[in-house]
Formats: C-alpha cells, sequence, structure tokens
C-alpha cells in the first residue's frame, strides 16, 4: 500500500492529465450518443420492423471485439483521439437507444390518449408527455453506457489515443520491473473510481430531473 500511495504522489501530475483525457472520452461519448440514441429510439419507436433493425445493428456493434474495432478504425481516421471516439460512440448507442424505446414503450396509453384529447399534437405529447415520462428509463441507459465507455477506453492506449490506459500498458510493457505493478493497479483503479463518480452525477441528475410521482 505504501508503495503504491508513493507512485501515485510522484505521478500526481500525469495520473491528472490521463484522467482528463479519459473524462473526455466519457462526456463527448455520452453527449453524441444521447443525441444519435435518443434520436433514433424516437424515431423508429413506432415502426416494429424499424425498430429492429436499428437496434440489432447497434447490438452487432457491440459483438465486434474491442480493440479489433479500434484498430480497423486507425487506417480511417488514424490514431490518437478519433478512433476510440468512433469506436466507444458505437458501442454506446445500444443501452441508450433499447432504454428509449422501452421508456417511451412504458408510457401508460390511457395518459397519451388523454393528452390527444386535450388537443396536444404529436410533437407535444412526445416532449411534455411521453418523453419526461420515459426520461428515467433513458437516463439509466445513459448511465450504463458511460460506465461501459468508462471501461473500455482503457484500451484507447493501445492506439494512441491516451487515457488511464496508459498507466495499465506501462506497467504491463515493464512487467517484472520496479513498479509495474504499482502502475497497472494506479490505472485501474483510477477507472474504477471515476466510473463511480460518473455514476453518482447521473444519480444526482436522476433525483433533479424526475418528478417524485415517477421516481
Amino acid at each position: 500500500m505504501a508503495s503504491l500511495i508513493e507512485f501515485i504522489q510522484s505521478r500526481w501530475d500525469n495520473l491528472l492529465e490521463a484522467a482528463l483525457v479519459h473524462a473526455t472520452y466519457i462526456v463527448s461519448v455520452v453527449v453524441v450518443a444521447i443525441v444519435i440514441g435518443v434520436g433514433s429510439g424516437i424515431l423508429v419507436r413506432n415502426k416494429p420492423l424499424a425498430r429492429e433493425i436499428v437496434l440489432g445493428v447497434f447490438a452487432v456493434f457491440l459483438t465486434i471485439p474491442s480493440l479489433g474495432l479500434f484498430v480497423m478504425l486507425v487506417p480511417i481516421v488514424g490514431l490518437g483521439f478519433w478512433a476510440p471516439f468512433v469506436a466507444l460512440c458505437m458501442y454506446a448507442l445500444l443501452p441508450i437507444a433499447r432504454n428509449t424505446v422501452a421508456g417511451l414503450a412504458g408510457v401508460d396509453p390511457a395518459v397519451v390518449e388523454s393528452a390527444r384529447g386535450m388537443g396536444l399534437t404529436n410533437r407535444e405529447r412526445l416532449f411534455r408527455i411521453q418523453l419526461p415520462l420515459a426520461w428515467p428509463v433513458i437516463l439509466t441507459g445513459v448511465r450504463v453506457a458511460a460506465l461501459l465507455t468508462a471501461g473500455i477506453a482503457a484500451i484507447a492506449t493501445l492506439v494512441n489515443g491516451g487515457g488511464l490506459g496508459d498507466f495499465i500498458k506501462s506497467g504491463l510493457a515493464r512487467l517484472g520491473a520496479p513498479n509495474s505493478a504499482e502502475s497497472m493497479w494506479v490505472g485501474t483503479l483510477a477507472i474504477i473510481v471515476l466510473a463511480l463518480a460518473f455514476d453518482a452525477v447521473f444519480i444526482v441528475i436522476k433525483k433533479a430531473t424526475t418528478s417524485a410521482g415517477i421516481r
């Protein structure tokens, strides 16, 4: 434990820099995945065939080995940030889109019909009734996507994408040498802490944006 603390202290600036890069992946990927995933879920919510196709394609993305996908993207977008970013966006789409569809499908039809009877248009029913009621389910999908991104982003280091995976890669490259184990432990634990921090943020967001009646 003492050696681990000493290693953190000696690499603190590098650790913060790597954590910032890792957090950038999580935030940027989740934002893009929300736009695409929620948008796709809304568009196909009432179209069974289109819904199965879209969710099926997003599910296929998750079956592609992460390292293989990162490497395949390198010739297209190059080394560095973009290959991991695109791959992580692909992985984050399914939980968000699936939960969007499930959340909207779970809205009580009687509530929607009541809104229709009050003269609300389709757009008004969607944004004023259906999405607010489906929001807790959608946000759960976003939380899953964020945690998924936090873990898989560790592989970004293998295509010069940076992040906390740098510490794991450095430790593996020097396996058996002094501080190699500490480097791997620090990278792994930092990813876990960062993921839990983001999850805590989403818990706060859920409480702040969900009315007490539908929590």
